[in-house]
């Protein structure tokens, strides 16, 4: 039988007989000891093969020099074969996929031991080593051998349990019915194992994966991102509509409902025979909220807040004014009920105007604090000291927010717990002007705790809160806001430092459609679409000129002698370019000129602006201080002597033309380098159009002379208030 085994190993006959003879023996141990000596070798050769590898960089492959028999030595045809085998052996490894890959490096892994295989609860982990770092003696190496491929066998019976209890759903692979139990283990083993395997040059070879399994980060790149649109509040998708045509939507004032006859008598006094859109739109939505008196709204709910954004020159003054007057008339003992809070001292000026102009001939009192006055004349005129205690001299108040604080704090008496409307005037820029704490200064003031009542006072209001049963039982008088702005936010998270109570929006950024109605889908898209337009005045039109720095006094002064442009609006970006422009243009001559900042006196900037109404100044030279909400008569043109670096700026500035639907026109001296971002920034606000106009260079070449003459004045002129200012 041993005789069997090693023929069977030598590769001898099956045939031979166990009975041969000693020769035959003899000759066996001979060949055998050849095949130990030639093994001996071969290890030796791949030994020195792996110290070489080991040397070299890892995933590059050399070309190694065959080691050379030594002098008088030759290899065995043994060694030759083996060599040839292992050749196409490799050769073949090449060409099968890498599942069969797989497969045979495990097979030749166990011949060899060159690799442990260990799997462990269905999972299977290589540890690999140096095929030739170590040599283990020929029967331990036989036993791990026979080992392994029991364990393999008992993982793979294992796998064929797993598989069998799967659903059909869950099988990664659909088996055909006639496949056979090796088939089916084969297929087991493949699915478990990870969807990317690494070849032997050690690249990634992708495999499919199981239909069932989900991988991650498998993007493309070409993919299209949905945009993301921001999701408005519903009073801001869905706004009441007003329409930007003023002069064809014109409206009697007697087709208004709610207006007293008193009001309407007096409005056609002062010439005012129509309403333009958004007051015949506001003037009813303030009135309902006071149509059962001041103390609850319509149905007896808390009144809406209101926010109106409508063009310049729209007439939102008087959208504010009408109805506050009617209201306010039906008072008995005066309070303040009525506060309205404004940027600019001129344009507070301008709206206790109009508050006078209506409430003449009525028990009303309107009163301004805006600093145009000594801080103890506003005083005087605000609170009155009595023997019993402090009577209010005043029903409505017109203020600053600076001026409105200092009252709040310093004059005693000063009492807003009977406020009914707050008028936020120029909103946008107000809600900018936070950090001045006025709005806070002014709700702490008409909601005051028990801490805060005044002694013998039996009137206590406190502050609302959420919307809930028990607000609603305590009856006191509510607090209506109502904002107004031609270049109104749409930022919700700005719109919420004001506290507004279920608001309501009139705006006039969506043109309704003729002879149809707007259903609730569109006006949600328009409004997506166009939630950042601002609207321009409807007989606007725009130019810009290209200048260079040095042209631009020259394109004013041809402005203005040449084209005879008067009066003309002038903007710069400072109150020291306004005043330097201003002393040029003097100096020059020919043109009657005045500024108008930060440098004249509330006095003078009064008087100033009455000479300009007047006609009696041509060229009138500003900051601006001017370009929010002032109503000036006869402003045919306006210039940015300095471009605006922001929408809001320009849209202001050139409001003051084009008012209450008339024509007028807008000019901006722009260098090359402003020109791309400024009709950039135009389009992105929704202008109409603005168009180019060139100066002519000839029309600029006899005022040269001139020119020069006046820039060595001015330089004089500057060095002397230099002086004057260090003396």
């Amino acid at each position: 039988m041993a005789l069997f085994v090693i023929n069977r190993y030598l590769g001898d006959d099956e045939n031979l007989q166990e009975d041969a003879g000693e020769d035959h023996t003899n000759a066996l141990l001979e060949r055998l000891q050849e095949k130990a000596k030639a093994r001996e070798k071969q290890m030796k050769n791949a030994s020195t093969k792996a110290a070489l590898c080991d040397d070299d960089e890892p995933g590059i492959k050399k070309k190694k020099k065959k080691p050379k028999p030594k002098f008088g030595e030759e290899e065995s045809n043994e060694v030759k074969d083996l060599k040839n085998v292992t050749v196409k052996k490799r050769k073949k490894m090449s060409q099968v996929s890498s599942v069969e890959l797989d497969t045979k490096r495990e097979e030749e892994d166990d011949e060899d031991g060159h690799k442990e295989i260990i799997k462990k609860k269905g999972k299977r982990k290589e540890k690999t080593t140096n095929r030739f770092e170590f040599q283990k003696p020929a029967e331990i190496f036989n036993s791990e051998l026979d080992n392994g491929v029991e364990k393999i066998a008992e993982e793979k019976h294992l796998s064929k349990k797993k598989r069998q209890s799967l659903p059909k759903s869950s099988t990664p692979r659909s088996v055909d019915s006639s496949a056979t139990d090796s088939e089916m283990e084969t297929d087991v083993e493949m699915d478990i194992r990870e969807p990317e395997q690494k070849s032997l040059s050690g690249e990634n070879v992708q495999t499919e994966a199981p239909a069932s399994v989900t991988i991650l980060g498998d993007f493309k790149k070409n993919t299209i991102q949905q945009k993301v649109h921001r999701v408005l509040p519903h009073w801001l998708a869905q706004p009441s509509l007003v329409e930007k045509d003023i002069k064809s939507n014109l409206i009697p004032i007697e087709e208004v409902p709610g207006i007293c006859p008193k009001l309407l008598r007096k409005l056609q006094h002062h010439g005012v025979k129509h309403f333009f859109p958004v007051q015949k739109e506001v003037i009813p939505a303030i009135l309902d909220g006071a149509s059962n008196g001041l103390l609850i709204g319509k149905g007896g709910y808390r009144p809406n807040d209101i926010c109106v954004s409508a063009p310049t020159g729209s007439g939102k003054t008087l959208a504010f004014v009408i109805p506050v007057v009617q209201v306010l008339m039906q008072r008995v003992v005066c309070n303040i009920r009525c506060l309205v809070v404004l940027p600019t001292k001129e344009l507070a000026q301008q709206v206790y105007k109009v508050f006078n102009t209506y409430i003449e001939g009525t028990n009303l009192k309107v009163v301004m604090v805006a600093g145009q006055k000594p801080f103890e004349i506003e005083q005087a005129s605000l609170v009155q000291n009595k023997i019993f205690g402090c009577q209010s001299l005043a029903d409505i108040v017109v203020a600053t927010p600076g001026r409105l604080v200092d009252h709040i704090c310093k004059t005693p008496g000063f009492n807003l717990q009977h406020l009914r409307y707050l008028i936020i005037d120029e909103a946008d820029r107000m809600i900018d002007s936070m950090h001045q704490d006025w709005l806070r200064q002014v709700m702490k003031a008409v909601y005051q705790g028990d801490s805060n009542v005044q002694p013998g006072s039996l009137f206590r209001r406190m502050d609302p809160g959420p919307v809930t049963a028990n607000s609603f039982s305590q009856l006191q008088m509510p607090l209506q806001k109502l904002l107004f702005s031609a270049t109104l936010s749409h930022n919700p998270e700005k719109l919420q430092k004001l506290g507004l109570y279920l608001p309501r929006l009139f705006t006039s950024n969506y043109s309704r459609k003729e002879n149809s109605e707007l259903n609730a889908s569109t006006k949600e898209s328009d409004a997506v679409k166009s939630e950042e337009k601002i609207n321009f005045p409807k007989g606007l039109t725009e130019y810009y000129v290209p200048c260079t720095l040095n042209n631009k006094p020259l394109i004013i002064l041809d402005f203005m002698l040449r084209l005879k442009f008067n009066p003309v609006l002038c903007f710069t970006n400072s109150r020291e370019a306004s005043h330097r422009l201003y002393l040029l243009v003097r100096e020059f001559g020919g043109v009657k000129v005045a500024e108008f900042s930060s440098r004249l006196s509330p006095g003078e900037r009064k008087k100033t602006l009455k000479m300009f109404e007047k006609g009696k100044i041509q060229l009138l030279i500003s900051t601006d201080a001017m370009a929010r909400g002032i109503d000036i008569q006869g402003v045919k043109c306006v210039i940015n002597y300095d471009a605006p670096q922001f929408i809001r700026t320009y849209v202001h500035r050139v409001g003051r033309t084009a008012r209450a639907g008339k024509a007028g026109l807008a000019f901006t001296l722009l260098l090359r380098v402003q020109e791309h971002n400024f009709i950039k920034m135009l389009q992105d606000a929704g202008s109409p159009g603005i168009e180019k106009q060139f100066v002519d260079a000839q029309n600029l070449k006899p005022l040269i002379p001139q020119y020069q003459v006046a820039l060595a004045e001015l330089q004089s002129i500057i060095k002397e208030e230099k002086a004057q200012k260090r003396v």
